[in-house]
């Protein structure tokens, strides 16, 4: 019990996931975060998330399934978004912007703008170390592409 209790208060385990988590798990759970940001996790929205997982990232199908419901309970214990954001930050530049640009599309799936969504997009960009304009980069990829 003192044990368990001393590793949640040292963050070991937290530390021990973050270095168990690819760029591509912390952006998954980014993007099922954004789009429960409007309350409603749309099958238009999980569909997008898997075309990202299989186009944009070359997983198969039962990889990219295992990995979307990986990151669906990444999510439901996370208590912030630093966790993740940090991983994808150490990614360089345009890699960063091009994560950027698979949250815009699961956004923007559902064809609704949302204030919320569009507002967490908005609060990511810096902790990716993106500013306005690369934001704006991203969204307007993420419009052009189907």
């Amino acid at each position: 019990m003192i044990k368990a209790l001393k590793s949640l208060f040292s963050g070991s385990k937290s530390a021990e996931m973050d270095s168990e988590t690819s760029p591509e798990l912390a952006t998954a759970a980014l993007m099922v975060e954004a789009a429960m940001t409007d309350g409603v996790y749309a099958n238009v929205e999980h569909d997008q998330i898997m075309k990202v997982l299989t186009t944009g990232f070359g997983l198969d199908d039962d990889k990219a399934e295992a990995m979307l419901s990986e990151a669906e309970d990444l999510i439901d214990q996370a208590v912030d978004h630093y966790r993740f954001t940090k991983i994808v930050k150490e990614l360089p530049h345009e890699k960063r912007v091009e994560m950027l640009t698979h949250l815009w599309s699961v956004v923007l799936a559902d064809g609704e703008n949302d204030a919320h969504e569009d507002a967490l997009l908005r609060r990511l960009a810096p902790l990716l170390a993106l500013d306005d304009h690369d934001r704006a980069r991203a969204r307007q990829a993420a419009q052009q592409d189907p």
